[in-house]
């Protein structure tokens, strides 16, 4: 599978066709595995983290169920085209900015993501559109049970799977949606929302998750524990409090209908207009201008913009793609003309048309 398919394609998660996908825009299943009588990944040498590629490798050729995977050597490609995996959710910062030999193999929806040589041997990840955490991991299971069969992972009876952080140790499952949650940053309930979710030991993060900060109102939620509970509980943990937000959220949004439509109206328009008019535009202001015209689609303003075009602009704005687009590295200044580009041309054909209020 070439590079060139994601100019004009995005994946299932991104498809805004899941359950509540105007709030929850994916669902996410990640396991951490190490190989048994292999040294981590931190303290291996070149020929050990080649010898472990290889053996994922030759793994993902025998598995069952024909899942159809695209490997790819992460080596061997280029500062940009690893970007690119990484706004896809493909693969980690770390895996993308590593040395040594690392791959990352994917189907073709990207709904399934198997990582080689990141901070463990392997990360396995299945990612759904909406709310369907509880479908992602039924699809997780049988990949794991046939990698493991090929693969013997690092294993303790105590402790559970063995992890090169701590915090991995035990199921090894990280369960996370990605939320957009403007109405609680509007009104100013998103710490109170964030302070729950850690009370039972949720952690809530950025769009690329560990270490990074919260843009355009995107956020994930994500467990903490991995230790001492069942997959089962981690995800019974998440759905414990999920559909409450949701609830609150639309809420909100409801609430800022009947009270301050006129404002939020403006606000939507205001974002609407800068998005399809602009000749500059940063990475930072337009995902806050996207999550607005977001909202406004949510809400029935917008007509002639669907949640599938906005997610694409979401993804395609982002660096790694603007530069996959243009088919060449630019400078900062450059890729904010080319944004303002990319998103008139989307926008520029609805512009002054589509906005309804009443």
């Amino acid at each position: 599978m070439s590079l060139d398919n994601f100019k004009t394609n995005i994946g299932e998660w991104l498809q805004g066709t899941g359950p509540d996908a105007d709030l929850v825009i994916s669902s996410r299943v990640r396991l951490a595995r190490n190989l048994a009588n292999s040294p981590f990944t931190s303290v291996s040498t070149e020929d050990q983290s080649k010898a472990v590629s290889e053996r994922i490798e030759t793994a993902l050729q025998r598995l069952d169920g024909g899942l159809p995977l695209h490997v790819m050597e992460l080596e061997k490609k280029d500062v940009v085209e690893r970007q690119v995996l990484v706004e896809r959710h493909l693969v980690s910062h770390d895996l993308a900015t590593g040395s040594g030999s690392r791959l990352v193999a994917f189907d073709e929806a990207e709904s399934f993501s198997v990582m080689g040589n990141e901070e463990d041997h392997l990360r396995l990840q299945v990612m759904k559109s909406g709310y369907q955490l509880e479908e992602a991991w039924s699809q997780m299971c049988p990949l794991e049970r046939s990698l493991e069969e090929d693969l013997q992972f690092a294993f303790h009876s105590k402790y559970g799977y063995l992890t090169a952080c701590p915090t991995n140790v035990g199921t090894g499952l990280r369960a996370s949606v990605m939320l957009h949650l403007p109405a609680m940053v509007i009104t100013g309930q998103i710490e109170e929302m964030t302070r729950a979710a850690t009370k039972i030991h949720l952690a809530v993060r950025g769009l690329f998750g560990e270490g990074t900060e919260a843009q355009g109102d995107f956020f994930q939620m994500s467990n903490q524990r991995t230790l001492g509970l069942s997959e089962e509980q981690v995800l019974e943990n998440i759905a414990s409090v999920l559909p409450n937000i949701i609830v609150y959220e639309r809420k909100l949004r409801d609430e800022l209908l009947e009270r301050r439509r006129e404002r939020i109206e403006d606000r939507i328009g205001r974002a609407f207009g800068i998005l399809s008019h602009a000749r500059v535009i940063t990475s930072k202001e337009a995902l806050e201008r996207l999550s607005l015209v977001r909202l406004g689609v949510a809400m029935g303003f917008l007509d002639d913009v669907s949640m599938n075009q906005i997610n694409r602009m979401f993804l395609h704005s982002q660096p790694g793609h603007l530069q996959s687009l243009v088919g060449e590295p630019l400078t900062t200044e450059d890729r904010d003309r080319k944004r303002a580009d990319l998103l008139r041309s989307i926008l520029g054909d609805t512009s002054g048309e589509g906005f309804s209020s009443s």
